[in-house]
């Protein structure tokens, strides 16, 4: 009999991996989620990354989205509380990891960090939880003032100019426009679509890269070489949706094209997306973490490819077979074997993305 993906990976989701997160993964005595949590089910204390608080915001939030029955509202607002309380520096904007007690250990605000908090605060509005878009809006003026590049687009301190800062902003400015927000949020969205399309993707490879010069132009060596699956197909999914919001054909074509580029780099003997190539698709590190294999269920799902999502549904579940139900490991090796470690609680935001998708496509055998 044909499995039933879509009920499979709800079940463990519902039943299993929220109840998990939304109890042992919460530090309730100091405030927080958890970074990591071991194998037997127990949270390991570890510096916690800013953008794991707004991830875990966001899981919650959309848990409640899924009909998911646990104490959700108790747990979708911890994350952001947690980083006004310590993560915030004077300007405004959030330090990237604090020790597990809110004492700021690395004061770099990530443009990506910040685009999570951002993210997690539309998740919340939709339920009428959180401090609001307004809120959203400030933190996005800060990134704006402080970050905005000349040519469009947004750098990270260093400076770096990365593709994928841009693509969580994206994703952000995309909730926002799905949750009714201000115009503003479509301009965001329109004009990191055009940067994307215009400088990130080299068009004679069907890829996209993923470290520039200082006029969006593919870093010089090496670095201007990598691709990452994961990518290609988190970017087709975004783009994609972007497409429907907006009419625009434009996206769809380079949706396509990014999807099917992407589908290129699956190791047929693991069925995984691997994690890093070249622009010729060359492996460069043939380990395959968990989130690629997620992105690939979620992109062809929205491309409506079946046999692809059935395929990526598959691999996915292989990292969910642990001793405790509801954690995942996080790497596969090259020879098909996992690295035995502690789940990192940022998946979560991946996997709960991918069920999402299962669930709103409906059923997949």
């Amino acid at each position: 009999m044909a499995q039933d993906w879509t009920q499979i990976y709800s079940d463990w989701l519902m039943n299993s991996a929220l109840p998990l997160w939304a109890t042992k993964g919460v530090d309730v005595a100091q405030g927080g989620f958890e970074e990591l949590m071991a194998q037997d089910g127990e949270p390991i204390s570890a510096p916690r990354r800013a953008r794991v608080q707004g991830r875990q915001s966001f899981v919650f939030a959309y848990a409640g989205s899924l009909g998911w029955t646990g104490p959700w509202r108790d747990v979708a607002e911890v994350g952001l509380n947690y980083l006004e309380r310590y993560y915030k520096r004077p300007d405004g904007l959030y330090a990237t990891l604090a020790g597990p007690t809110g004492d700021i250990i690395d004061q770099t605000a990530m443009t990506y960090d910040q685009a999570f908090a951002i993210l997690a605060a539309a998740a919340l509005y939709e339920h009428g939880l959180g401090p609001g878009e307004n809120y959203a809006l400030g933190l996005m003026g800060r990134i704006a003032v402080m970050r905005r590049h000349s040519a469009g687009g947004f750098i990270e301190p260093g400076p770096q100019f990365l593709s994928n800062p841009q693509m969580h902003l994206f994703e952000a400015a995309l909730a926002w426009v799905v949750a009714g927000g201000q115009r503003s949020w479509r301009a965001l969205a329109r004009e990191i679509a055009a940067l994307a399309m215009a400088s990130f993707i080299d068009r004679e490879h069907g890829v996209l890269l993923e470290q520039f010069d200082a006029t969006w132009f593919p870093a010089p060596g090496e670095a201007g070489n990598r691709v990452e699956p994961g990518h290609l197909f988190e970017w087709s999914w975004l783009l994609e949706r972007w497409a429907r919001l907006d009419d625009c054909n434009a996206a769809h074509d380079v949706a396509s094209m990014l999807f099917e580029t992407a589908r290129r780099s699956v190791d047929p003997e693991r069925n995984v997306a691997v994690d890093e190539t070249d622009r010729h698709l060359e492996q460069r590190r043939s380990t395959a973490r968990l989130w690629p294999q997620t992105e690939r269920l979620k992109a062809a799902l929205l491309l409506g490819h079946e046999s692809e999502a059935r395929a990526a549904a598959a691999s996915l579940w292989q990292y969910l077979h642990t001793p405790c139900t509801g954690l995942w490991w996080d790497k596969m090796r090259d020879d098909g074997a996992f690295v035995e470690e502690a789940a990192p609680a940022s998946s979560l935001y991946h996997i709960i993305c991918a069920v999402a998708s299962l669930k709103e496509y409906g059923v997949l055998r």
